[in-house]
């Protein structure tokens, strides 16, 4: 039977075209998988094929010195804003390992220290789950 109408989150650039897996030092009480993203208690964070995201936030340019960590840390705040990891014991490991990933990746220590304040003082709300993205339909016949 056809649908009469579709679903989709808007406000993605990236999608991920493999698996991307990293080894962290966030590792929660129980294992996570779900549909795009898994972490289990021994900190093994597996970005799934297809999971979409939309790079570097506020005035930060994307680059390929940034990509990676803005892969890992928006997957880790998605996980936050379902409440699958805790935001209050997870949030500040996250914003760091943005700043690590960034200078491993060539961006400046100096940069990177840039990053992490930010994320430290503005990041707060993409944790929580009300700022989740909302569903739409089109055609939107309400």
């Amino acid at each position: 039977m056809p649908s009469e109408f579709i679903e989709y989150r808007s406000g993605y650039k990236y999608q991920l075209a493999s698996d991307f897996n990293i080894q962290i030092s966030i590792k929660p009480d129980d294992d996570i998988d779900n549909q795009f993203i898994a972490l289990d208690k021994l900190g093994n964070l597996r970005v799934k094929s297809g999971y979409a995201w939309d790079g570097t936030s506020g005035p930060v340019v994307d680059t390929n010195r940034n990509l990676r960590a803005s892969l890992v840390h928006d997957a880790l705040y998605q996980l936050m804003r379902k409440k699958a990891i805790s935001a209050a014991k997870f949030k500040d490991k996250a914003d760091r390992l943005f700043k690590k990933l960034c200078k491993e990746d060539g961006v400046s220590p100096a940069i990177a220290q840039v990053y992490y304040e930010a994320l430290k003082a503005l990041g707060r709300p993409a944790t929580d789950p009300k700022n989740a993205k909302e569903i739409k339909r089109a055609p939107n016949m309400q």
